[in-house]
């Protein structure tokens, strides 16, 4: 029963942020992939769950404190001849927008693992100036 409940708990936080905002330009973002973020002695890394999304295909941009993460999903072109019986995973335009680490960063790489986009920043070494 509590798994039910933590389950029904996910699925609702999950839903509120993919829920749809309607767009008057085409630049407002339809949804928000889930994220991790994870911190190494040198890198930060950021796992974006974007299945079907190239890494190519998405821009990482860095304001301020945040990692901006934009792109679009499309639907596969088999829809077009398929009977649907069920359409969970959210397509068109995202954008996330990540709190990152205090710090500065030098290296942004991209790689896709397991179905996600791995961003990797590097962290820039200190100098004796700074």
């Amino acid at each position: 029963m509590w798994s039910e409940a933590c389950e029904m708990l996910a699925r609702a936080e999950r839903l509120h942020r993919e829920l749809f905002r309607p767009a008057l330009g085409r630049r407002v973002p339809a949804w928000e992939p889930p994220v991790d973020v994870l911190e190494t002695e040198r890198e930060v890394l950021v796992l974006v769950a974007l299945p079907g999304v190239e890494p190519d295909q998405i821009e990482t941009v860095i304001e301020d404190a945040h990692l901006v993460v934009t792109g679009h999903r499309v639907l596969p072109a088999e829809l077009a001849t398929a009977i649907i019986h069920r359409l969970e995973l959210p397509q068109g335009r995202f954008e996330r927008r990540i709190e990152l680490p205090a710090g500065r960063y030098d290296a942004v790489r991209r790689a896709a693992v397991h179905g996600c986009v791995l961003i990797t920043l590097q962290k820039r070494a200190r100098s004796a100036v700074e």
